[in-house]
C-alpha cells in the first residue's frame, strides 16, 4: 500500500492510464465508546448472532497454526475462490502464509467464527509495524533490532490492521459480518490492558459496494485512498471499470 505524491497522478493519467477502481483504508477506533457513529442496525445484527448458541467467536493459538492455516483456506476458498481474478489456494500455500505469518502475530487480534464447531468466518488483523520501524529510521542493525524488540516488548504500537475478511457465502448477510468486525472492540472494552486504540482496514474496492457500506456503517472513516490504473495497449476498445460485485450482467 504504497503512499504516492499527488503530483504522481497526472503523470499516469496523462499517459492514458485509467481509474480501473478505487480501494479505501478504514480507519476506525477499538474502544465502544468513541464508535459514535455506528449504525444501530449493525450493532442489532451482531447481538442477533452473539445470542445465538449456534455460534461461537475464538482468536488463534500459536501452537496449532497448521489447523488454523487449514481453516483460514477452507474459509477463503468459499468466500474468494469463486471470484474473477482469484484463485483458490492450496493448503500448501495456506500453511506457507501462516508461517510467513507467525513472526508479526497477534494472537489476540486474529478472530476465527464457527458455526455449531464449523469455522465460517474470520478476520485477520495484525499489528502496524510501521509504528515500530519508524523508530529504527530505517537501519536494522544492532542497535535497530534492539530499539525494535524495546517498543515491541513495550507495547508502544498501539495500530492496528485487519488484512483479510471473509464469510463463507451460506453465512453472509445474517450478521456474522457485523459480529467478527466488532470482536475487537468487545475484547478492547473487557481488557483493561488491551493494546490497541485504533484499527484500519485495508482495503476495501469501489467494486464492492456492499462491504463499502458496511465498513462505513461501524463508523468508519476513509484515511487512504489508492487506485489501481489500468492502460489499453488498443486505444480505440472501450474502457470498462472493474466490474462491481453483487450486479447482475
Amino acid at each position: 500500500m504504497p503512499y504516492t505524491k499527488p503530483y504522481y497522478i497526472p503523470f499516469f493519467e496523462n499517459y492514458g492510464f485509467k481509474d480501473y477502481f478505487k480501494q479505501f483504508t478504514f480507519g476506525i477506533p477499538t474502544t465502544w465508546s468513541k464508535l459514535v457513529d455506528m449504525s444501530q442496525a449493525v450493532k442489532d445484527r451482531a447481538r442477533r448472532i452473539y445470542e445465538n448458541p449456534d455460534y461461537s467467536f475464538r482468536t488463534i493459538d500459536k501452537k496449532q497454526l497448521p489447523a488454523a492455516a487449514e481453516q483460514f483456506r477452507h474459509i477463503y476458498n468459499a468466500a474468494w475462490g469463486g471470484h474473477s481474478g482469484v484463485k483458490e489456494m492450496s493448503a500448501g500455500q495456506a500453511q506457507l502464509l501462516m508461517q510467513k505469518l507467525k513472526p508479526v502475530i497477534d494472537e489476540k487480534i486474529i478472530y476465527f467464527a464457527y458455526y455449531q464447531g464449523e469455522p465460517v468466518a474470520f478476520f485477520v488483523c495484525l499489528p502496524e509495524l510501521n509504528q515500530v520501524f519508524k523508530h529504527v529510521n530505517g537501519k536494522l542493525d544492532l542497535i535497530g533490532k534492539l530499539k525494535f524488540l524495546w517498543h515491541m516488548l513495550l507495547k508502544t504500537n498501539k495500530k492496528a490492521f485487519g488484512v483479510v475478511f471473509g464469510v463463507a457465502p451460506e453465512h453472509q448477510g445474517k450478521g456474522v459480518e457485523a459480529a467478527i468486525a466488532l470482536r475487537m472492540p468487545h475484547e478492547a472494552d473487557h481488557n483493561p490492558n488491551f493494546q490497541y486504540t485504533e484499527l484500519e482496514m485495508n482495503w476495501v474496492g469501489d467494486f464492492n459496494p456492499i462491504m463499502v457500506r458496511f465498513v462505513s456503517q461501524l463508523g468508519s472513516k476513509i484515511v487512504k485512498t489508492h487506485i489501481t490504473y489500468r492502460k489499453l495497449f488498443d486505444e480505440t476498445k472501450p474502457f470498462k471499470r472493474c466490474p462491481v460485485i453483487g450486479r447482475k450482467k
